[in-house]
């Protein structure tokens, strides 16, 4: 700052000038009275010219002794306020005097502390809320009144990346742009919710379904005074939770019917006893059948539900010792033997050359796997057509597995159900009437069970009309 435009500068040029002044107006009028009335008059002319000189001499000691007590620390507090101006809150002023200006740097002291404190507390609540924002699992998405993004998560990030290589295709775009705001950046699942907050106010939720996935989205709009200047939008993955919810509604309504079907014939042909409506031994030994084989019917399906709740729960026993697949299949062969050829079918057995030994397995687990998956291929396919069952080996990741193929030709699975046969109940052909060792729809659920719990995998493939094929692989060495 130079000298002349400083308050103590203007102010000695103020003071020089009222002395100029005031000299001069003296010399104009007393130097003519010296001259007459004095004989004197050049050592009085001296004397006021020293005068004079001495008043400036004063002066100007006078204001530099103002500028080195005003200006310069007016200067300091200058520049320490524009360091904090520039971020840097730690400056503080080293200026040590009793007067206003000593008040004045104590004072700017206390508030640059007070600053300092409140911007620390500032970043940290704001790193705290980074870190909230960043470890949530949820996609948190924040959207200006225009629909401009303003803050997202990494989830929230990676969901919109995600999202924007969708084909989004909407017929009435009226709904997703009202009032023509086209440039919006909201996605289009959630742009209906989006302007619904906007205009209500208040919390919304809803869910949204974005090809095989399900989002639960609540917005809230962001206030500024009573004015909503944005929209926060959580977004949380619920697609388990509903598929786990239809599961359990199907599962209960599944058990119910399961259950309800033996029950009622029981009920039924019990009645018919006690009332006396068989004419004959002959026609009561009937009823007393139907009644043993439907009681048979739901203890399978108790005995199956038990089973695949213990082995879901991590709790199946397992005997693990070496088995001899060989003779295993070839007594499960034999078994089938007769009921293939009362069902006019062909059962063939192709065993590998390769040893079939297992070095750590449950034969009975195992012979329940096969009877299973034969029972299903025996009550899909029609007379005259052939079931093969074939083994051989195969290495996949280093590993050694028998791998074990059950080929029948029989009606197939539709390829929308195909994903599906694993799981509890469900039933390809949901009109399939069951024989008399029909099944109760968890068989497929305990053989993938029990295959996983031998470090196993099973796979199917099928093709309508010309039949199914299911291949087992279990591993040859102890896992």
């Amino acid at each position: 700052m130079k000298f002349w435009r400083s308050l103590v500068g203007k102010l000695w040029i103020t003071i020089i000038c009222l002395v100029a002044v005031v000299l001069i107006t003296l010399g104009l009028f007393l130097l003519p009275y010296i001259d007459s009335n004095f004989a004197n008059s050049g050592a009085i002319k001296r004397l006021f010219t020293y005068v004079c000189m001495i008043g400036f001499s004063l002066t100007t000691f006078f204001a530099l002794f103002l500028f080195t007590k005003i200006t310069q620390p007016m200067q300091q507090v200058i520049e320490a306020a524009n360091n904090i101006r520039r971020g840097e809150y730690g400056t503080r002023l080293t200026l040590v005097t009793s007067d206003e200006i000593g008040q004045l740097a104590t004072s700017f002291n206390h508030m640059a502390e007070e600053l300092e404190e409140n911007i620390r507390s500032l970043n940290h609540e704001k790193g705290h809320l980074s870190s909230v924002l960043r470890s949530m699992s949820d996609a948190v998405l924040t959207f200006d009144t225009d629909g401009k993004i303003i803050l997202t998560n990494p989830h929230g990030q990676a969901l919109l990346e995600r999202w924007s290589d969708l084909d989004w295709e909407q017929e009435n775009e009226s709904e997703l742009y009202p009032q023509g705001a086209t440039d919006s950046e909201v996605p289009p699942p959630l742009r209906p919710l989006f302007f619904s907050t906007l205009s209500q106010g208040g919390d919304q939720r809803s869910q949204v379904h974005v090809r095989q996935g399900v989002w639960s989205v609540h917005m809230a709009p962001l206030y500024s005074e009573d004015t909503i200047r944005g929209v926060v939008a959580v977004l949380r993955d619920v697609t388990e939770e509903v598929k786990l919810e239809k599961m359990r509604r199907d599962f209960v309504a599944n058990v119910s019917h399961e259950i309800r079907t033996p029950l009622s014939m029981m009920q039924g042909y019990s009645e018919a006893l006690l009332d006396g409506m068989a004419s004959s031994p002959e026609e009561s030994s009937e009823l007393v059948q139907v009644i043993h084989d439907e009681s048979l019917r739901m203890g399978r399906l108790v005995k199956d539900l038990l089973d695949l709740a213990r082995m879901e729960a991590g709790h199946t026993d397992m005997m693990k010792v070496p088995v001899d697949m060989g003779e295993l299949l070839e007594r499960v062969y034999r078994k089938f033997t007769v009921r293939a050829k009362e069902r006019g079918l062909q059962l063939e057995l192709k065993p590998g050359s390769d040893t079939q030994l297992l070095k750590a397995a449950d034969e009975d687990k195992l012979e329940q796997v096969l009877t299973n998956l034969l029972d299903n291929a025996f009550r899909h396919t029609p007379a005259d057509k052939t079931i093969t069952i074939l083994t051989s080996t195969a290495v996949l990741e280093g590993r050694r597995y028998l791998e074990i193929t059950i080929r029948d030709e029989g009606v197939g699975i539709p390829p929308e159900d195909l994903p599906f046969i694993f799981e509890r109940f469900y039933k390809a052909d949901k009109a399939r009437v069951r024989g008399e060792s029909g099944g109760t729809g968890l068989g497929l659920a305990i053989v993938k069970n029990i295959v996983e719990s031998h470090h196993g995998t099973i796979t199917a493939s099928s093709r309508l009309g010309e039949g199914t094929e299911f291949i087992l692989r279990l591993p040859v060495e102890k896992q």
